[in-house]
């Protein structure tokens, strides 16, 4: 069962996947909602889903799952995200897909007795990197997003959510808080790669999640006169790029001064992007974290007063996340006393938390590093993970 599960240093799964949505630009991986990897990401899943016999569906809100016999409610599920940040990982959301799938295959062949239904889930657009919003699938299932702002929400190159869903035949008049998916979920698990050093450290491979950091998103916008850069003497210039970039470095003052706080400018926008132009605006994208949720509201206080920006809104929001203690514990013991962390990483679990009990087990990442091509997980590690959730699984029955 071991060698099958391995192909080339890593999960079969995983090694399937490598040729899909390679960055040739930024290295690692791009793969966006509905754009040509991402379409052949929900490709890969229905068909290895299928191939164990499991009946695959897609929800009103792009989600896809696969359930081991009949779908029903308090059903144990579990899975993860096929999309990725630009120029991501392999890891980060397909590790848990991939796993989850091969747990499913090994209950199969174990001829497991399940008394609850079973169901593995693919989330749509977890990252946000396509339209804006992290967790989308998640949060329009749950309703925490309003179907009319979704669909209003345009990429950069301007296409709206509704018309690159009616481009892959997708009607996105149907999304919405989802009951009927909601009400079939008895607890969620979600196995991930680790965001962090926290397992390196604890030598452990794999640890089961206690919370996540409150985090949010603004767009911080700059306004100026675009001008000539050369006929423009330096003394005449009202330039938003230096107040933009004066910012930047506000901004990472700001996060040092709060304590265990992250504050981070992803993204610089210049308008129009002429490299002779002086920008007539400039937009920076904020990402905020801390433990709690008060602590990310007063440093983004503190970063509003310090930049002056001309226009200062809030894009999303997600408070702070305590894991269900009591599959939390269940899980822990289970696994043989594992270590417990919190995340500064946002997941799809952690939107579902304020629904249904929910859980997380990570693997351990060996460089620490992710959303960047260097994301790792040692093949060993990523055996540890299935047989973890194998485990789990069978607790949870």
């Amino acid at each position: 069962m071991t060698s099958s599960l391995v192909t080339g240093g890593r999960l079969t799964g995983l090694h399937e996947l490598t040729g899909i949505g390679v960055d040739p630009v930024r290295g690692g991986y791009s793969r966006h909602l509905w754009q040509e990897p991402d379409l052949q990401m929900r490709a890969w899943f229905v068909q290895r889903a299928e191939a164990l016999g499991l009946s695959v569906e897609h929800d009103r809100n792009g989600n896809i799952w696969a359930w081991l016999g009949e779908p029903g409610p308090d059903a144990v599920v579990t899975g993860s995200h096929l999309d990725s940040v630009p120029g991501g990982g392999e890891f980060d959301g397909p590790l848990g897909i991939v796993v989850a799938l091969d747990a499913v295959a090994r209950l199969q062949a174990a001829g497991s007795r399940l008394t609850r239904p079973l169901a593995v889930v693919a989330f749509a657009e977890e990252e946000g990197s396509r339209f804006g919003i992290a967790c989308m699938g998640s949060r329009l299932m749950t309703g925490e997003l309003a179907p009319d702002r979704a669909r209003a929400l345009r990429d950069e190159d301007g296409v709206s959510f509704a018309e690159a869903a009616e481009r892959v035949g997708f009607d996105a008049r149907q999304i919405g808080r989802d009951d009927e998916a909601l009400g079939r979920i008895g607890v969620f698990v979600e196995v991930h790669v680790e965001q962090g050093r926290g397992l390196i450290e604890l030598g452990s491979p794999v640890a089961v999640a206690s919370s996540i950091f409150a985090h949010g998103r603004w767009m911080l916008t700059f306004r100026g006169q675009g001008n000539h850069a050369g006929a423009t003497a330096m003394g005449d210039r009202d330039d938003p790029m230096v107040a933009a970039a004066r910012a930047v470095l506000e901004i990472e003052q700001a996060a040092l001064a709060a304590g265990d706080a992250r504050a981070t400018v992803g993204r610089v926008s210049a308008v129009p992007g002429g490299t002779n132009v002086i920008a007539s605006r400039v937009e920076l994208s904020l990402d905020a974290r801390a433990e709690e949720d008060a602590d990310v509201r007063d440093l983004v206080a503190d970063i509003a007063r310090r930049v002056g920006a001309s226009e200062f809104a809030e894009q999303s929001w997600s408070g702070a996340v305590r894991f269900d203690e009591s599959v939390r514990d269940r899980l822990r013991m289970a696994l043989g006393d594992v270590p417990v962390l919190p995340t500064g990483a946002g997941h799809d679990a952690g939107v579902l938390a304020g629904t249904v009990p929910t859980a997380m087990v990570f693997v351990r990442n060996p460089t620490g590093i992710s959303h960047a091509p260097a994301e790792f997980a040692e093949a060993e590690d990523c055996l540890v993970g299935i047989d973890a959730l194998v485990t789990v699984l069978e607790e949870l029955q």
